[in-house]
């Protein structure tokens, strides 16, 4: 039963992945829908990971569906990848090291923000 819900949570986000790549697609070599993808699924992976790991209401289903299915199928570390050597590949390397830099720096900043958010949300929450 867990495989369905990893298979669920895959389907919606590749499709999901795929669409926003679609309405985010730039023309001028810069991969700016992978990098948007990747940033949000970091920032809702972090988020969503503290929500999980705090509450007794979040099942163990429901982190297999969101946080490996939909997460892991939204964001994609081997297009990112490609993306980077086929930048570099074309001579684009200023392009190549900030896309570098934003996916790996900022990824990282919107996990964190997203724990934070997380952490302040439950604080608030017990507070009432």
């Amino acid at each position: 039963m867990k495989v369905f819900f990893v298979m669920l949570g895959g389907f919606l986000g590749s499709i999901s992945r795929y669409s926003v790549g679609e309405w985010i697609h730039i023309d001028n070599g810069f991969p700016l829908g992978t990098l948007s993808i990747n940033l949000i699924g970091c920032f809702i992976l972090g988020w969503f990971f503290t929500i999980a790991g705090r509450s007794r209401k979040v099942r163990a289903e429901d982190s297999l569906l969101i946080g490996t299915g939909f997460i892991g199928s939204f964001t994609t570390f081997s297009t990112f990848s490609v993306e980077t050597m086929q930048l570099f590949q074309h001579g684009l390397f200023g392009q190549a090291f900030l896309y570098i830099l934003a996916s790996t720096i900022v990824g990282i900043l919107l996990a964190f923000l997203g724990y934070r958010i997380a952490l302040s949300s439950k604080r608030g929450a017990e507070e009432k």
